[in-house]
């Protein structure tokens, strides 16, 4: 089938971007967010009563970091009476991991398109391999690394900004070293902590920071999220595109949105994604799919691109359906002019999901669905078809 000219159209407007990370911002200050709205991953939840565990355990950690309430269970009371709320962050043009949540004063990395300048995209600090909230779990060990993250970290990173950083030679360099750039990163997320203590004048002397910088590949991970993000976002409002300009799960229903239908979220339940365990539990205790991270693989890589990251695909091969290879060609768009050394293809079409009769196949992390053990490992979410055919029909009816 061929590419439909509006697909094509805002293929080209997406390419055409060059996301830079050049500072931090609030929700509050960037998009207005309310002081008593927090933003989760994914799809908007049709009722509180819906609230996944762990998007609602870190709900509680982010409003008592917000001010919003003195304890964890005064702020799950808050929620459920509807004085707290939640919004889905890709709506607010905010990305976030797994069950991490953002509140309106919460420091997140602020990435523009350099080449037009009025585009900005926002996403939280990545809590590396400590206590951290995208794993969606209510405790004090949480909070204290969120303030911790929040503040003396925020200030590593800030003094290392400089005039700021461009995030699609990282992810080069990333994909060229064998990452994928979502479940693998450790290559891209050293150039990103190269790049920030070359640019610290004086010197990094926080040891603890410094250790964290160096253990915590998965800090790149949230600023390509949102370099991914702003360039789908360059593609909205293209009349009759089916191009997929937002890709997310909230552990209970997974969803898209399409260039021509921007703001509107198409949907279908959130099955758990297979994988190994890490941990002694059953398979039941698996959250289904959630993350707004799954905007990486729409726009083409993670799991998508997982013939470049050898590592990757040995760890998850055997949860690949038959014909992933074959679905990352029959779904992509076209090439960037900066990947095109890597010969990988890059965006995803409703159209194309249809022809293939799949969505697109993106690794993920298994969180516990009783929101007490955290993450249980990691895995393959297949996505279906559906929301991607409800797009489809509203659009080409």
């Amino acid at each position: 089938m061929s590419l439909h000219p509006a697909d094509q159209l805002a293929f080209d407007r997406a390419m055409v971007t060059q996301p830079v990370w050049n500072r931090f911002n609030t929700s509050a200050d960037a998009v207005g967010l309310a002081k008593n709205v927090l933003l989760h991953a994914g799809p908007a939840f049709a009722d509180v009563a819906q609230v996944t565990r762990p998007i609602l355990n870190s709900a509680c950690v982010a409003a008592v970091w917000e001010g919003l309430a003195r304890d964890f269970d005064q702020a799950e009371a808050m929620i459920r009476a509807g004085e707290i709320l939640l919004k889905p962050a890709q709506d607010h043009d905010v990305v976030t991991p797994l069950a991490a949540v953002v509140s309106a004063s919460m420091p997140l990395h602020s990435v523009y398109d350099a080449w037009r300048g009025q585009t900005r995209v926002f996403t939280p600090i990545n809590g590396g391999s400590r206590p951290a909230m995208r794993l969606g779990l209510r405790s004090e060990a949480v909070l204290e690394h969120i303030r911790w993250l929040n503040t003396r970290f925020l200030d590593v990173l800030d003094k290392g900004l400089a005039e700021g950083m461009a995030l699609v030679p990282l992810a080069v360099a990333g994909l060229a070293g064998g990452d994928d750039c979502h479940g693998r990163t450790p290559v891209a997320g050293a150039a990103l902590a190269a790049e920030i203590l070359d640019r610290t004048v004086d010197g990094l002397t926080d040891e603890d920071a410094l250790q964290f910088l160096h253990s915590s590949p998965s800090l790149f991970l949230n600023l390509w999220m949102a370099a991914s993000k702003i360039m789908m976002k360059l593609a909205e409002g293209i009349e009759g595109s089916s191009f997929v300009t937002a890709a997310g799960g909230n552990g209970r229903d997974v969803g898209i949105q399409v260039s021509g239908m921007p703001g509107r979220w198409f949907t279908t339940p959130a099955s758990a994604p297979k994988g190994i365990f890490d941990v002694d539990l059953p398979p039941e205790r698996a959250l289904g799919a959630i993350g707004d991270s799954a905007v990486v693989e729409a726009f083409g890589l993670g799991a998508m691109a997982i013939e470049l990251s050898p590592e990757r695909k040995e760890g998850l091969g055997a949860y690949l359906p038959g014909n992933a290879k074959a679905r990352a060609s029959g779904l992509s768009v076209g090439a960037h002019p900066c990947f095109r050394d890597l010969d990988i293809r890059l965006g995803s079409t409703a159209r194309g999901a249809v022809e293939q009769g799949a969505g697109p196949v993106i690794s993920l992390g298994i969180l516990d669905r009783e929101g007490i053990a955290g993450r249980l490992g990691g895995g393959i979410y297949d996505m279906p078809v559906t929301p991607f055919a409800d797009a489809m029909a509203k659009l080409d009816p």
